[in-house]
């Protein structure tokens, strides 16, 4: 779910501790930009879908762990809509916990769960973060 700051900036990720959009514009070599026309530009170019594993929750802070009475998104819905997702990456632990919990597998998709892009995962480096976000290139 998208944190305080980000929906107070009404963009995915929008709090500027959260290294999401400078994984993925280091991710596929790019210069990184705020603009977040560009950062919507760059997941579309390189066919890659942004969606909650929850469509609502409460909670009374921008932490995972303060999630309460959570609704899941409709991803089976959207996995038959779009017939060639075959990959679902998670950007967090938090997120494919959810996942398993109200949808399960899904036969035909493969599930990749990367470290969390938050400020509240600083016991890993940027780069450490980079490494293993890496992975999209081949996912794609």
């Amino acid at each position: 779910m998208p944190s305080i700051k980000s929906l107070a900036h009404e963009e995915y990720y929008g709090n500027r501790q959260n290294v999401f959009w400078k994984l993925m514009f280091a991710v596929f070599d790019e210069n990184f930009s705020d603009d977040y026309t560009l950062k919507l530009q760059l997941i579309k170019r390189n066919h890659i879908g942004l969606w909650d594993v929850l469509q609502s929750c409460e909670r009374k802070s921008s932490l995972d762990s303060d999630i309460i009475n959570e609704v899941p998104n409709d991803i089976q819905a959207l996995i038959e809509q779009y017939p060639t997702i075959k990959t679902l990456v998670f950007s967090s632990q938090k997120a494919c916990q959810y996942f398993r919990k109200y949808i399960g597998k899904i036969e035909g998709i493969q599930l990749v769960t990367l470290p969390s892009p938050s400020g509240a995962n600083a016991r890993m480096s940027f780069v450490e973060k980079l490494n293993y976000w890496k992975v999209l290139k081949t996912l794609l």
